[in-house]
């Protein structure tokens, strides 16, 4: 039964690292413009497709890495300057419908390329053979990708914290998510920070959309919905506009997620003499094979019960005062 858990436990960390890198993005763009992009989720899936595309072409996967990186940051810097910098500043609505357009113009416009070029909706994504397999850890066996997927995020979410922590640029990040107005007065350069704060934001979803169509096995336009769902799930849960309550809650996410697969069908697991027979039947009605596939609402459960009693997230970071 310990493997079982651990296995779980695994599984919970995998998932976090991913959920991880889309909230990070999510609360850094929220923090500087108090936006909700709901276009995130679609950077994802273009990292995806450029990434599938590259990997097609025959390119090694360094290069295809370096291509799928850079064309969703460019992607991203143009959301930002072409659909969201004209509006900055401008009602809270505006901004957020605005971001749904874009994700609609993302998604129709891959859908229109993949017909052009006589590809179906839905790709199989060739996943590179270096994350083939699985890792043996112990008694555990643990797909390669899911390691990749927890190591990589953890190192990337470190490597942001320098950044933002150690760095002139990254301290003015900071500043202008306390303050917009007030650092665009002390001189800093709020056009140059906001498209930074994007870039970031593009590369961590081009990472995440890498690493989940490797796990899923296949493409579509409309990858990105449920991740950048959970995602923003995880920023409410941290705390919004807090990068480390981002990461908090996903991993917290990814934790919720697996308790219900763990508890299903638990009596199925136990050795055979552990526990009586009547003991055995009541976890078996308790807690069923199919509760695995509650895991969704065991989540918005939760999320209702920590709006109603934290809702400023695990952190708990106070609401920034408007300027009448």
């Amino acid at each position: 039964m310990g493997e079982y858990f651990l296995q779980q436990v695994a599984n919970a960390l995998s998932a976090g690292s991913l959920y991880a890198l889309m909230a990070v993005g999510l609360a850094m763009i929220f923090g500087i413009l108090r936006l909700i992009n709901f276009a995130h989720g679609d950077l994802m899936m273009i990292g995806a497709y450029l990434a599938a595309f590259s990997l097609f072409a025959g390119l090694p996967l360094p290069a295809a890495l370096v291509t799928t990186l850079a064309g969703t940051i460019v992607v991203g810097l143009l959301m930002e300057r072409i659909a969201y910098r004209p509006i900055r500043g401008g009602p809270g609505v505006a901004m957020l419908l605005t971001s749904f357009a874009v994700g609609q113009i993302l998604q129709n416009g891959t859908l229109l390329v993949s017909r052009l070029g006589g590809q179906p909706v839905q790709i199989a994504f060739p996943a590179p053979e270096l994350l083939n397999g699985v890792v043996a850890i112990g008694t555990l066996t643990v797909p390669k990708v899911n390691v990749v997927s927890f190591f990589t995020g953890v190192v990337l979410l470190v490597l942001l914290t320098l950044f933002v922590t150690r760095t002139r640029l990254g301290l003015s990040m900071h500043a202008a998510a306390e303050d917009l107005p007030a650092a665009q007065l002390m001189g800093i350069k709020v056009n140059r920070v906001v498209a930074t704060a994007f870039a970031i934001a593009s590369g961590l979803a081009a990472v995440a959309g890498f690493l989940y169509a490797t796990q899923a096995g296949q493409i579509n336009p409309y990858l990105g919905f449920t991740p950048v769902l959970k995602a923003f799930i995880a920023a409410v849960i941290g705390g919004f506009g807090s990068i480390s309550g981002a990461a908090i809650g996903a991993y917290a996410l990814g934790f919720l997620e697996v308790i219900p697969t763990a508890l299903a069908g638990i009596a199925d697991i136990l050795p055979p003499g552990s526990v009586s027979p009547g003991v055995h039947d009541l976890l078996a009605q308790l807690l069923p094979s199919g509760l695995a596939s509650y895991r969704d609402a065991f989540v918005f459960v939760f999320l209702i019960l920590m709006l109603l009693f934290r809702p400023n997230g695990i952190l708990g970071g106070r609401a920034r005062e408007e300027t009448p």
